[in-house]
């Protein structure tokens, strides 16, 4: 669903940038209380993974095919600020390096895919959980809602953007029904993915997903015949000893997803230029400004095996989207320390 240079005007596209920047400082506020030494580097790992995992378009229906959005995982693994971030990043490397989403329509792209994906999918899921029984089955079933319902919000939410800065005249009422339709079935692959990627973390760590917090049941100890909680420093070595094998398994994972199986992606077009050819809204289109970058279109300018440039160009994608990533993450953990470290000085 990334949205290309020319399909919105100028003064809402600004507008858009702007809104996307007030989402983001207001994200890098609140991923100060989400992040810890161990759920920053995993922030960097996910936003990684999405970015691999966008590589991998999937069919939906005939000539129409759809990718994860992500907004979804990230907010339930990581937490709905530092997923808004997630997101974020993804973007920003996908129109910097790859020409994926307009750069004038970045503000737009990260409303749409970022925000409202975010937004939408963690308030659904936060309200499953109230209601089902509190275990990590219920974390899964109420992922797999939030993901399935937030791709079709943010679709709409694009119809409404278009609808105001739109550069074509077209039956708005036309592209909604389209847009949401195709959506919907893209929503179902997004949710089996986002279920099955939080499932996955819930059997091996669930105290990493930030959704399942509280779910955690505590380390037993047998005092004097009796099973008593464990103090939390007892369970402190377990865990950061296999954090780095979630990390590397996860960075592997990302590595073989876009350095090998993305060259078997469908090649037809994603829901929005599927429905941008069909209703016209793609009439004035513009160039990508990074159309000549050497890693434009996921290939590797200069090689020409297709199977190795875009497997290169996967690789590279991660491990820069891993790298700024990460940094940004724990820049930000970093920023709270010290604050919490200067209030506590000052208390003293």
């Amino acid at each position: 669903m990334h949205v290309p240079d020319g399909f919105i005007n100028a003064p809402v596209s600004v507008a858009a940038g702007v809104a996307a920047g007030v989402a983001i400082a207001v994200s890098l506020r609140g991923a100060r209380r989400e992040l810890d030494e161990r759920t920053a580097p995993l922030a960097g790992l996910v936003a990684a993974f999405i970015f691999a995992v966008q590589m991998l378009n999937f069919p939906v229906a005939a000539g129409t095919s759809g990718h994860l959005l992500g907004g979804a995982l990230a907010a339930i693994l990581v937490g709905p600020y530092t997923g808004v971030l997630c997101v974020s990043v993804v973007l920003l490397m996908q129109g910097i390096l790859f020409a994926d989403g307009g750069l004038t329509a970045l503000g737009v792209n990260v409303t749409v895919m970022g925000v409202v994906t975010v937004v939408v999918a963690y308030a659904i899921f936060r309200g499953l959980l109230g209601i089902l029984p509190r275990t990590r089955r219920s974390v899964t079933v109420a992922a797999f809602a939030g993901a399935l319902l937030s791709v079709p919000a943010a679709a709409a939410a694009f119809t409404a953007v278009y609808a105001i800065g739109g550069t074509t005249d077209v039956a708005i009422g036309k592209v909604f029904t389209a847009m949401v339709g195709v959506h919907v079935l893209i929503g179902i692959g997004e949710a089996a993915i986002t279920a099955a990627t939080v499932g996955a973390v819930i059997a091996v760590r669930p105290d990493l997903v930030h959704g399942a917090r509280g779910l955690t049941a505590p380390l037993k100890l047998r005092v004097g015949g009796e099973l008593v909680d464990a103090p939390a420093a007892a369970a402190a070595p377990v865990a950061a000893g296999s954090t780095r094998k979630v990390w590397a398994t996860g960075l592997v994972t990302a590595l073989v997803l876009a350095g090998f199986v993305s060259y078997y992606a469908s090649a037809s077009p994603d829901g929005l230029e599927k429905v941008a050819a069909d209703k016209g809204i793609d009439e004035k289109v513009e160039d990508h400004a990074a159309a000549d970058s050497p890693l434009a279109d996921y290939g590797v300018k200069n090689v020409d095996d297709a199977r190795l440039s875009g497997g290169l160009a996967g690789v590279i994608g991660v491990g820069v989207t891993v790298a700024a990533g990460t940094g940004i993450f724990w820049a930000v953990r970093r920023r709270r320390t010290e604050e919490l470290t200067a209030t506590s000085v000052s208390a003293g």
